[in-house]
């Protein structure tokens, strides 16, 4: 049997309609966070809710709960590079989110994939590591501006973070700005950084998106009185799946700060710790909603479509 050397042309146009209907395919890079606030949840979550498919690459484990971080278990830099590479041989990513990987030669496995596809975008977050050793801190931090920060397109933390990270011997008596980061960013290979948490006056924060040059955009909105956990993950994976859609640089700083602000306000405590932003906002009911169903008579909870579930009442 002679196979044919092309698709009929009506196949190759259904599958081509196929390929534009389908979400973005977004690589993160993170380690895996069980309490749901950080790390690969709240990219996953994230990227599917602003319509991207997420690629998830895990880098370690945190042991955590919503208050703090307890500990970090990394995974070996070979496994972290397969993961990726078996990916990105089957499928387009159209961008590349990277938070914390736990080690130097993580990183340096994350450079060696993002240098060898350097069309892929790479959105980078900073998080806070007061929880982890300060010498871990120091190695970890030195490795990400000797081997990541060359290949960062956008580097995303908070204004704190970064200016200890990045202005460490800072001694004007006026506090640094955003473009001041920026131009230290640049010094190390980035183009942009998107600074967030700024202070600003009555009880309002700042988002800065800039290049050493010029503020490309801000945004202003009002403090809640509530800690989160995983603000700057939502942020960050919200951004890049953007930037994976096709979307300019400034319209989707915008427009993922705007959708993280909607989910701060939405925000739930699951447990005794911090408040987790809820990524999926759009999907809870309406108040009117809400009162419909209150109307309606009570039903078994554990009953699904005619099937009871038993109580856990089985004996050891």
């Amino acid at each position: 049997m002679t196979l044919p050397t092309s698709l009929p042309p009506e196949i190759e146009e259904a599958a081509d309609a196929d390929d534009a209907a389908s979400p973005v395919c977004v690589m993160v890079f993170n380690a895996s966070d069980p309490s749901g606030a950080g790390g690969l949840t709240a990219d996953i979550a994230t990227i599917a809710s602003v319509g991207g498919h997420p690629v998830a690459v895990v880098t370690g484990a945190y042991a955590r709960d919503t208050a703090e971080v307890f500990d970090h278990y990394a995974l070996d830099d070979e496994a972290v590079a397969e993961q990726a590479r078996a990916v990105l041989e089957d499928m387009p990513v159209q961008a590349i989110k990277v938070g914390f990987v736990g080690t130097p030669e993580n990183l340096g496995a994350v450079a060696s994939v993002a240098s060898d596809y350097g069309d892929v975008p790479v959105i980078a977050y900073m998080p806070d590591l007061s929880w982890w050793r300060d010498d871990l801190i120091d190695q970890y931090l030195d490795a990400c501006q000797e081997l990541l920060l060359p290949q960062t397109s956008v580097l995303v933390g908070n204004y704190s973070t970064l200016r200890r990270w990045l202005l460490p011997d800072w001694s004007s008596d006026k506090a640094p700005s955003a473009r001041d980061i920026a131009q230290a960013a640049s010094a190390l290979g980035v183009p942009y950084v998107l600074v967030t948490g700024i202070p600003a006056p009555d009880q309002f924060i700042d988002n800065v998106l800039a290049s050493p040059q010029t503020v490309l955009g801000s945004s202003r909105f009002e403090r809640f009185e509530a800690t989160f956990a995983g603000a700057g993950e939502t942020l960050s994976a919200a951004l890049t799946a953007l930037v994976a859609s096709g979307d300019d640089l400034a319209d989707a700083a915008r427009e993922a700060l705007t959708y993280l602000d909607s989910c701060l306000d939405g925000g739930f405590r699951p447990g005794m710790g911090h408040v987790v932003p809820d990524r999926l906002f759009w999907a809870q009911p309406d108040d009117d909603d809400e009162a419909d169903d209150d109307d309606e008579t009570p039903q078994d909870p554990t009953a699904i479509d005619g099937f009871v579930m038993p109580p856990h009442d089985t004996q050891h």
